[in-house]
């Protein structure tokens, strides 16, 4: 058997703490993944796993191996293609993650041009408005908008968002078009979350360096950008996003921008990878892809 694949399968694993997961991440039945981590275990003479009926968590000894495997997994995709000059040749897969308004907006309309430069290349690609762990979850890299609080991880800055205002033709007609903070007082707002449950920032706004924060009325909270973005269209309130994601609707006279000098301060983008001595090509190419076409949509 493999010893490689034994080593990718129980990287796998340990990442994800779950076999069934794992399983689905490499394409393997979920016996299958057991056999391997079963074979690695008698090989080297070790318990790796501890597995319980809720989780699987490495051993002592399996916390070893992740970290000795995981730079010798990276060394050998390095070695594959070092004698390779043509980006064909990049073959793998790349799990990615990203807000969905980049992913429906940026990405997915150009990722044709960067498959057909890398046509042997797999891409496993999330995109909800969660924040997805990019350790524990086996990611290869996670696109995160908004500050970031995670020194485990590398953030490479890419760009800022820039935000605007908007709200329907329809909802203006009815409320009327607010010009000044003290508008606001007869507006409604359409409250966007994290959690359900949790509570509304409210209206923000950045004036001489100081971020400040307005209650507003809503009758509707939402926690995703999909949603979000139809509760405005549908006439229920403002909302404050990113100009990169509005401008379509702007353009198209489905939304208004209003209050541009009260604008929300602009959002961080960053890429965010794990630290390790060598980055696989493959993952290192589509990142840089990656980056340029964000920077060139903003």
């Amino acid at each position: 058997m493999n010893k490689l694949e034994l080593l990718r399968t129980f990287v796998r694993v340990s990442e994800m703490s779950s076999f069934t997961l794992a399983g689905e991440s490499l394409g393997l039945p979920r016996s299958t993944v057991s056999e391997h981590v079963q074979a690695l275990e008698m090989l080297l003479g070790t318990r790796l796993l501890q597995r319980t009926t809720r989780k699987v968590q490495a051993t002592q000894d399996g916390v070893v191996l992740y970290e000795r495997s995981k730079d010798l997994l990276s060394h050998m995709d390095e070695i594959e293609g070092l004698f390779r000059q043509d980006a064909a040749s990049l073959i793998g897969r790349i799990r990615i993650d990203m807000p969905n308004i980049l992913a429906r907006r940026v990405v997915m309309p150009r990722l044709p041009e960067f498959m057909a430069k890398h046509p042997n290349l797999e891409l496993e690609i999330s995109s909800t408005d969660r924040r997805v762990d990019l350790l524990s979850e086996g990611f290869d890299c996670v696109v995160r908008v908004g500050t970031q609080p995670d020194q485990s991880v590398v953030a490479r800055h890419l760009c800022d968002f820039a935000m605007a205002n908007c709200a329907s033709p329809a909802y203006l007609q009815r409320y009327g078009i607010p010009v000044t903070l003290e508008d606001l007082a007869q507006h409604r707002l359409v409250h966007y979350v994290g959690v359900l449950g949790a509570r509304s920032e409210g209206f923000l706004y950045e004036e001489e360096g100081k971020l400040h924060r307005v209650s507003m009325a809503g009758s509707v909270t939402v926690n995703n950008t999909d949603a979000y973005e139809s509760a405005c269209l549908g006439g229920f309130g403002l909302i404050q996003a990113p100009m990169i994601g509005m401008k379509p609707y702007l353009l198209s006279g489905e939304l208004v921008a209003v209050l541009p000098q009260l604008s929300a301060p602009a959002l961080e983008v960053s890429l965010l990878y794990a630290r390790q001595r060598h980055l696989p090509l493959r993952v290192r190419a589509f990142m840089e892809w990656l980056g340029q076409i964000i920077l060139s949509n903003t």
